[in-house]
């Protein structure tokens, strides 16, 4: 019986679902993908392959799956990527059949129950597989540079995905979110390509009809076009939010150190009985940051252009950070257990303000 997390991957490799696949084995790394299900016992590789999603075939291999996993029939994968390359062509060669290959050259002399092998299946589809090559020579030098465009805007997606997610403010919400807007523009894609694909296949019998199908219609180029430019403007008002929405979280850092500071180091001066200080009651600008970062929330929104105000900053910073007078306000008031880890953090804290002091003159 299949365990929740298997159900769910096998539910994202149905519907085409990279980036969610991708994320989820992201936070699965120990979870097996060499399971069948149904009664052709069949695995995540086998369903890939029948859909022909060459994306999530190379993530399911770098992922671990095994390439020599058998159904009921005895076949391996790579059976089902060559009878669909028989099908559709050289694109699904490329897509299915050469990464399997390469990550398993074994299987392609591997029987299922039948005897037949991938080779033999293979072995139909040469005579097809040169003459494509041949005419591939040809193939208009605009159209290699969008294609080429597009898989590059492709790619920059998917490694960005994720990056900004832990910045981003509560109440500012998409309704729809970045994994999702790239899963579906990349269903969207390839239903075109598929589509495409399905009208080439269906001119193979005669070689005129054949190299007249391969060629872009006026309505296929206008499509292609104008997903290359959603996609581009997408992206790019993707990047524009998240920058807003990165700036908007580093002024929120900045502004509740600030409040933080105002409360803690001017209650000595009030007329409340003081609190003891913990190492988490200081108001550290970033509490589990690093030095660098500390001094990135203090000095945020200073214009590093204008020196003399920002020398300004930086010495009022100087000043509340300097060891001796930290202690002269708080000394009395930090608990004795954390009290040498808050001291050593003030002291480096101090320290790498004066080397940016010092790096200003």
């Amino acid at each position: 019986m299949l365990k929740r997390k298997q159900r769910r991957v096998l539910r994202y490799v149905e519907e085409g679902s990279l980036m969610k696949l991708k994320s989820f084995l992201r936070k699965h790394k120990d979870l097996e993908l060499n399971f069948t299900q149904g009664k052709k016992h069949r695995g995540p590789l086998h369903i890939v392959c029948s859909h022909g999603d060459d994306a999530i075939l190379r993530l399911l291999l770098k992922r671990g799956a095994d390439p020599l996993q058998t159904d009921r029939n005895g076949e391996t994968p790579l059976h089902l990527a060559a009878k669909r390359a028989l099908k559709h062509g050289k694109r699904a060669y490329d897509d299915l059949v050469v990464p399997l290959r390469k990550n398993c050259p074994e299987a392609m002399d591997i029987p299922n129950k039948a005897g037949v092998t991938p080779q033999d299946l293979l072995q139909w589809m040469k005579p097809e597989q040169e003459n494509v090559k041949s005419e591939s020579s040809n193939v208009d030098p605009e159209q290699q540079w969008r294609e080429k465009l597009l898989d590059e805007c492709q790619e920059e997606f998917f490694e960005t995905y994720g990056q900004y997610d832990g910045d981003f403010l509560r109440d500012d919400k998409d309704d729809e979110d970045f994994g999702g807007w790239a899963d579906r523009i990349r269903r969207e894609y390839f239903t075109k390509q598929r589509a495409r694909e399905q009208r080439e296949a269906a001119s193979v019998g005669h070689k005129s009809k054949r190299s007249k199908g391969r060629k872009e219609t006026e309505e296929d180029e206008k499509s292609r076009k104008d997903l290359q430019a959603r996609l581009e403007r997408e992206h790019e008002e993707y990047l524009q939010r998240a920058a807003r929405k990165e700036e908007e979280t580093r002024q929120g850092r900045k502004r509740r150190y600030e409040e933080r500071c105002a409360a803690t180091f001017n209650s000595s001066s009030s007329k409340a009985p003081e609190r003891l200080l913990g190492y988490e009651d200081i108001p550290w600008p970033a509490p589990r940051g690093s030095l660098q970062d500390m001094v990135g929330v203090m000095l945020h929104g200073a214009d590093r252009s204008d020196l003399s105000t920002f020398r300004k900053v930086l010495r009022r910073q100087q000043a509340l950070w300097h060891p001796d007078k930290f202690f002269q306000r708080c000394g009395s008031r930090l608990v004795d257990s954390d009290r040498k880890k808050i001291l050593d953090t003030v002291t480096g804290l101090s320290q790498e303000l004066n080397r940016l002091a010092q790096n200003l003159r």
